[in-house]
Parts: C-alpha cells; sequence; structure tokens
C-alpha cells in the first residue's frame, strides 16, 4: 500500500485528516464530535481501532473539539507540544498521563514505517504546526492554518509529492463580508489564513516536478467558493509560467461535509531510455 491518506474535513467547522502506512496510521486533529469523526471514518472503511496516535497542530476549537472524546474512547496517545497543550489541556477533560505525550517542534517521530515532523507555522495560536509525513522515498506535507508561508515552512513542504495547502478566503469577499473588522484585520494578518491568491503565489516555489497533487484546504464557509478557489490560484500559476496538461492538472477538492477519496502518495521516476515517466 505505501502510504496513503483522506482529508477527513477541512474548514472552519472542523479538520482531521488520517495518514496510513503499511504498518502505522495517525490522524492529525480531531474538529469534530465523536459522532461526527466515526461517521466520516466509516465512508473511508477506517474506525478509531485501527490508530496508533492522535497529532495536534493547534488549540483552535475546531481543530481539538472531539479530541478529548476522541482519546479516551479508542485509548489513544495525543502528541503535541509543551506550549499548545498547557492552551489545549482545559478543553479536553481528563487525558491519562501515558496517553499525554509531548513533543518538541521540529521533532521527528517514526510510527512503525510512518515518520512525520513537526514544523513551526505562523497563526495566532500558542505554538503551531504543520506535519510533513514520509515512508520510504514519498512525501506528503500539511499545511493550513498559517498567515503566510515563511522561508522555513518553505524548506520543509517544497518538492512535496503531494501537498494540502490552505486556500482559505478570497480577499474581496472576505472585505465585504458579516465580520467585524477586527477578525477580517486578523484573518488577513501573517498570523491569520492563507487567500486563495497567497496559495496561488507560494505554489509558484513549492511546486516541483516531483509534486503531483495540491489539495486546498481549509476554505471558509463564508469566504470562498472552491470553483473561485481553484480558478483563482490556477490564474495565478499561469500567470507565472506554470501550465499543466488536463491529465496532469495538480489541484484537487477537500470538503468540509464528506471526506476526500484516499489518496496514495507514489513517486514517479523518469526513465530515458522508455522516453516516458513510469509510476512506482
Amino acid at each position: 500500500m505505501g502510504m496513503r491518506f483522506t482529508v477527513l474535513s477541512s474548514g472552519s467547522t472542523g479538520n482531521a485528516t488520517i495518514v496510513q502506512s503499511d504498518e502505522a496510521a495517525v490522524l492529525v486533529d480531531v474538529g469534530m464530535s465523536v459522532k461526527k469523526m466515526e461517521e466520516l471514518m466509516r465512508e473511508r472503511g477506517i474506525a478509531g481501532h485501527h490508530l496508533d496516535a492522535i497529532l495536534v497542530t493547534h488549540e483552535h476549537s475546531d481543530h481539538i473539539k472531539g479530541l478529548g472524546a476522541f482519546a479516551r474512547k479508542f485509548d489513544l496517545p495525543i502528541f503535541a507540544n509543551e506550549a499548545t497543550w498547557a492552551a489545549l489541556e482545559r478543553h479536553v477533560g481528563k487525558i491519562a498521563p501515558e496517553k499525554r505525550v509531548i513533543m518538541q517542534t521540529g521533532e521527528t517521530l517514526t510510527f512503525g514505517d510512518l515518520r512525520t515532523t513537526s514544523y513551526a507555522i505562523s497563526h495566532d495560536a500558542a505554538e503551531p504546526v504543520g506535519y510533513v509525513f514520509e515512508d520510504e522515498d514519498v512525501k506528503l506535507s500539511l499545511a493550513t492554518d498559517l498567515g503566510y508561508v515563511s522561508d522555513k515552512v518553505r524548506k520543509m513542504i517544497e518538492d512535496s509529492d503531494v501537498l494540502v495547502l490552505e486556500s482559505n478566503h478570497d480577499v474581496d469577499m472576505l472585505r465585504m463580508g458579516h465580520y467585524p473588522w477586527s477578525t477580517k484585520r486578523r484573518i488577513l494578518s501573517d498570523v491569520g489564513h492563507l487567500s486563495n491568491e497567497a496559495a496561488g503565489e507560494a505554489l509558484c516555489y513549492l511546486m516541483t516536478d516531483r509534486t503531483k497533487r495540491v489539495y486546498l484546504a481549509h476554505l471558509s464557509l463564508d469566504h470562498n467558493l472552491m470553483d473561485l478557489a481553484k480558478l483563482t490560484v490556477n490564474n495565478v500559476l499561469e500567470g507565472n509560467g506554470h501550465f499543466f496538461r488536463k491529465d496532469e492538472y495538480p489541484l484537487r477538492e477537500t470538503y468540509h461535509d464528506r471526506p476526500t477519496p484516499w489518496d496514495e502518495v507514489r513517486r514517479k521516476q523518469a526513465y530515458p531510455d522508455l522516453g516516458r515517466v513510469q509510476w512506482l
């Protein structure tokens, strides 16, 4: 099987992603109730007892709403850095000491044949992180809830086989929306969320010949549309000279109300003598 993943839900109503290898399966964030999590997982043929651990990106409610209850039900360890634990502890209820695992930002964790490394991001939370997953020589990067893509973030997530990247809002829709200006200013700031245009600009240097798919994630229900996000990102890419054949078009969708199909992360290797690319 190698490494595969499904984004169970993505957006302000709740976030959760499962990454699975031949030997392990981990859950990143639990932003919904246990009931909703189990419904979404059933759609992808996986259950809580198949998981080995939960990784937390940060303490906002759309990422930890069901964290404590889910971890207790399935007796799972929770991994988060110390600052995030301090911020979320009062929201998750009692967690057994042996299930409360403090990791360092930048630390590489190993679950069977699956390796993941956390990296610091810019967001209005205690110590938010993203995650890069590797299995053998393939790379999957999760990058949402970040105000901008710093040089350090870029070094972590560029040249991924598959990238899940935030494309949170359309700037004009946000500015004309019903949120108070203080909220709009936070979203637009360097500790807020990536706009569609910012996501496109980031992809101009994040994508390489190795990158096969990019999932646009964490879309605002009030200030974005998936078709608009894809159009804007694509226009930015084309404006910077990135054009794609129809059968290699890289942009994929995530959803707030249903999981993405399982996606197997594979590498591609060119064989000059054959004059074509073979998928391994």
